[in-house]
């Protein structure tokens, strides 16, 4: 799967999937599932949708990878001779939009109706099994879906086994409250440009557009959180630079590093320090903090065409910053031999902290990838470590829930190195209301808000290395 960006968000308030016949939905959305099950990102899929409708598909797209988990495991139990792809992929989406817990977005007769006219177009030959297993599913459901939560954990849960196990082992209090938190929507929060004017003051311009929103508070002084999410284009400033899509937890980064957290145990970077954001793309943090600070700032990223929304997010907002396509681990490609005051490692990881967003992940990880992504983070901590200056400090950030991305990672990169010291940072951060956890090496306090799920190591490099 390839790597999800901390800051990319989901998009933002779909259109109504009414806006064409839901037949027709349903043929992209199936589409999209089936894709999926085959192991391609959602996000690039929709690109690739009609754009006539793709907002409808999104939003019922977004819907079936929320509940996939009971709509595969009520197919299974309704027709354990798996069908074929497409039509298999036609019943699951069905099914998820019928899943009672999931408030469906349409009356039973419609969908089914609907999603039969559906198989008529795609495999005629099966519309008649797609009735009778979603009218089954209908008459049973009372029944069946108890039954259902209480033997499959998947059904139960909403993510695969190996997942579900994985978050339990790792927060043996929260799992449950995590797994039902990545089921729901994440919130839209934007981030205001400090040379641009305050939180409180994009809060009044928000309001006399018509759009509801608050400050959030003082961990993220330029945080705003919009009431209801609306498209980029609906925000005033957007195409100016005053104000970014980002969210909170991902605008903790640029002050971490640049200290200007409260409690922080470092100085303000001075003016000019070269800094290096490892894996900058789309550019969200890279932009924060040129934002707050001035600069010598290095973007790199392996992907090339991923560098250039980097290099549209620097020009939208009036931003001067070096950007490289390179991949960070290969130092000798890249790096001119003048060591950096500060690195931003913005790693690759599963994404387990951003499912809210991107709910197609969880259905693309394999519990395999934890480890290969675990020992592509160390790669890069090891790989970038020497470039920093003596007394430099470096930032570890992942987007990722699981441990072995985050506190595992540290202690053992803390163990192999006797000259870093970890300082005051969140640690672990977790999308739940009080977003406060303990972590290896560093301590967390809370976040206004519910942001994403991060994990934040701030490493000081001794004077005397």
């Amino acid at each position: 799967m390839p790597a999800v960006r901390h800051d990319s968000p989901s998009p933002a308030g779909a259109a109504s999937p009414a806006s064409l016949p839901l037949s027709q939905l349903l043929h992209h959305t199936a589409e999209m599932v089936a894709a999926v099950r085959a192991g391609r990102s959602l996000s690039d899929l929709l690109a690739t949708c009609p754009p006539p409708a793709r907002p409808g598909t999104q939003a019922l797209s977004f819907h079936v990878m929320r509940w996939m988990g009971g709509a595969q495991a009520a197919r299974e139990r309704l027709a354990p001779r798996r069908p074929a792809p497409a039509v298999d992929a036609l019943l699951i989406t069905a099914l998820a939009l019928l899943w009672p817990e999931a408030e469906p977005p349409y009356a039973e007769h419609t969908l089914v109706d609907q999603a039969v006219a559906c198989a008529r177009r795609r495999t005629p030959a099966s519309a008649g099994f797609v009735n009778a297993v979603l009218r089954r599913f209908l008459r049973e459901r009372e029944v069946l879906v108890p039954a259902l939560r209480q033997e499959v954990p998947a059904a139960r849960h909403q993510h695969p086994r190996w997942w579900i196990d994985q978050v339990r082992r790792d927060w043996p209090d929260r799992w449950e409250a995590l797994l039902d938190a990545a089921n729901q929507p994440g919130p839209m929060m934007l981030r205001v440009h400090a040379g641009h004017g305050s939180a409180e003051s994009y809060v009044a311009v928000l309001a006399e557009a018509g759009l509801q929103a608050r400050a959030v508070g003082a961990r993220a002084p330029q945080a705003v959180l919009l009431e209801t999410p609306a498209p980029v284009q609906a925000l005033p400033g957007f195409a100016d630079g005053r104000v970014s899509v980002q969210d909170l937890s991902a605008q903790l980064a640029a002050p971490l590093l640049l200290g200007g957290l409260p409690g922080g145990e470092l100085p303000a970077l001075p003016a000019g320090a070269r800094v290096l954001d490892a894996c900058a793309a789309p550019g969200g943090k890279t932009a924060h903090l040129l934002e707050l600070a001035d600069l010598d700032v290095l973007a790199l990223d392996a992907d090339a065409d991923r560098l250039k929304r980097v290099d549209e997010t620097l020009a939208r907002l009036h931003l001067q910053g070096r950007t490289r396509a390179a991949d960070a681990r290969d130092t000798a490609a890249w790096w001119d031999g003048q060591p950096f005051d500060a690195i931003l490692l913005d790693a690759p990881c599963s994404a387990s902290g951003i499912v809210r967003r991107h709910p197609d992940v969880r259905w693309l990880r394999r519990a395999s990838d934890i480890t290969e992504l675990a020992r592509t983070q160390t790669g890069l901590l090891e790989a970038l470590w020497p470039l920093l200056k003596p007394g430099g400090r470096l930032l570890y950030a992942t987007c990722s829930i699981f441990r072995a991305e985050g506190a595992g990672q540290i202690s053992s990169f803390l163990q192999r190195h006797p000259e870093a010291r970890a300082l005051r940072a969140p640690g672990h951060l977790l999308p739940l209301p009080d977003n406060r956890v303990e972590a290896a090496g560093a301590t967390s306090s809370p976040a206004a808000g519910s942001g994403d799920g991060f994990f934040y190591a701030l490493l000081h490099k001794s004077p005397a290395s």
